[in-house]
């Protein structure tokens, strides 16, 4: 599992744009999957290009929720590259001239190793991927309650860590994981660095997180 960060309200490499919003690379079991898309196409894609990442070679694009945030660089992406399938939660409205739509209401498995929790409190999916010390959550915002998201992903294995916007998720929500990356939305990101700074890993646009760190 590889996960780069693309798009986020900080910059952890410099020449990278920051910006409000998320999206992040997920390659793991031969797959590139395109976790939401920001907020704005020309940051995206630019931010992309310094990266290195080639949005021709991304076959999948995973959205957590409608907000502009997390899709309004979705129409910029599909410009250059529409030979996509787009898993989009039932509130989705909808995504045109795309290789293929998939709906996820229910949690389900993906692909082997890849699951998404459902569309949960009718607003948002999260990503759940399996790796040797456990499942990684990728999450958009965290809008519904997070025991309910870690309830959910530990159907698919014992949850390892989170990556993404924690919302208003308190820090005490997140005790049992080993891995925590708040990004994006997060409002208690000191509180949570400060109880588990040995576990904390700092986000922004450029951060690179592989399974073996």
């Amino acid at each position: 599992m590889k996960i780069t960060i693309i798009y986020d309200n900080t910059a952890y490499r410099k020449s990278l744009q920051a910006d409000w919003g998320f999206s992040a690379l997920v390659e793991t079991n031969g797959r590139k999957i395109l976790f939401d898309t920001g907020a704005n196409g020309d940051i995206l894609l630019s931010n992309m290009q310094k990266l290195g990442i080639n949005p021709k070679e991304i076959h999948e694009i995973f959205i957590s929720h409608p907000h502009f945030d997390h899709v309004g660089g979705l129409s910029a992406f599909l410009n250059v590259n529409n030979e996509v399938k787009v898993w989009i939660p039932p509130s989705f409205p909808g995504v045109k001239n795309v290789r293929e739509v998939i709906e996820v209401e229910n949690p389900r498995e993906l692909y082997e190793g890849i699951y998404s929790t459902g569309e949960l409190e009718g607003i948002e999916q999260s990503l759940c991927i399996e790796t040797k010390k456990g499942i990684v959550v990728i999450v958009g915002c965290s809008h519904p309650r997070m025991t309910h998201i870690l309830q959910v992903a530990s159907q698919f294995g014992k949850v390892y860590g989170i990556i993404g916007g924690l919302h208003g998720t308190r820090p005490e929500s997140l005790e049992d994981l080993d891995l925590i990356c708040p990004t994006h939305c997060t409002q208690y990101k000191s509180g949570i660095k400060s109880l588990s700074p040995e576990r904390y890993v700092e986000g922004g646009a450029g951060r690179v997180i592989k399974e073996d760190e």
